[in-house]
């Protein structure tokens, strides 16, 4: 499995809001959403040196919204589809902003279905305690997908 250590200050994503109550196949539904929606968000997005959005998130919630990992073993929680915006953006009417919590994470290369269930054996097995919610991370440059696991609050 390959993975790095970074460290993240709070940021800002801005997307459409779902939850594991709504069944089955909601996070598609999210995407579908946020992509078809994305000029009305353009203006607010924070774009690197290239051009691309400074990050893709599926940024993750427990149902109190509290940025804790998702409940009943992972199985229960919000889940954010969008960009990484301005912190000063206020979200349109029908999106969603969350400030993230700063972190230090582990971030995991997706690989396959069993990266989440993989890390999080790896973490049990080597006592490093999962501090906060997983993202998913697309990185706009490559398209590359990654897993963002909380180790650490700063």
């Amino acid at each position: 499995m390959e993975f790095e250590r970074i460290e993240k200050a709070a940021f800002t994503v801005i997307g459409k809001l779902g939850s594991t109550d709504e069944g089955s196949g909601f996070i598609a539904k999210l995407w579908d959403k946020a992509n078809a929606g994305f000029n009305e968000i353009k203006h607010l997005v924070l774009f690197d040196e290239s051009c691309k959005p400074m990050g893709i998130y599926g940024a993750m919630s427990d149902m109190g919204m509290n940025f804790e990992p998702w409940e009943n073993n992972f199985s229960k929680g919000y889940y954010l589809a969008g960009v990484q915006c301005r912190n000063d953006a206020v979200a349109p009417d029908g999106w969603t902003k969350w400030t993230i919590p700063g972190f230090v994470f582990l971030k995991v290369k997706v690989t396959g279905p069993d990266t989440f269930k993989n890390m999080i054996s790896y973490m049990n097995e080597n006592s490093i305690p999962l501090a906060g919610a997983v993202h998913d991370f697309t990185d706009p440059k490559t398209g590359q997908g990654f897993m963002l696991f909380p180790i650490k609050k700063i």
